[in-house]
């Protein structure tokens, strides 16, 4: 494909090009592309506390992404191997990681993390 100089001046940057998706298998994982929904509201006005089997003894070395799948489109309670815990509401589970909005300092902020990185989490 030759690319000239007229069709680089005409190139919308601010276009937004649709995912063609319509000939994804259905199992495919990245047919979730979508819309994806801000939460309705900030979280919960607590901080959970952990749950003791994950804070003594030996943890699994990554969270099942079966296990947290029942969470999306919820408010999320995560503690993360390393740093804080913080509210979360996902609207992705993939095999290997999550990704939705993440809440600091008073605001959602979209965030990804890979599974292993999770400690243990909470579902609201």
């Amino acid at each position: 494909m030759y690319i000239d100089e007229d069709s680089i001046k005409s190139y919308n940057q601010r276009y937004m090009y649709e995912p063609d998706t319509e000939y994804l298998p259905l199992a495919y994982q990245y047919r979730q592309i979508g819309p994806q929904g801000m939460p309705p509201s900030g979280p919960p006005n607590f901080t959970p506390t952990e749950p003791k089997s994950q804070q003594f003894g030996a943890t699994p070395l990554s969270i099942d992404s079966g296990a947290i799948r029942p969470c999306i489109y919820s408010f999320v309670y995560i503690w993360p191997r390393r740093g804080n815990g913080f509210w979360a509401w996902l609207v992705f589970v993939g095999p290997r990681s999550v990704a939705g909005f993440r809440f600091n300092r008073n605001t959602w902020r979209y965030f990804g993390m890979d599974l292993r990185d999770i400690r243990s989490f909470q579902c609201f």
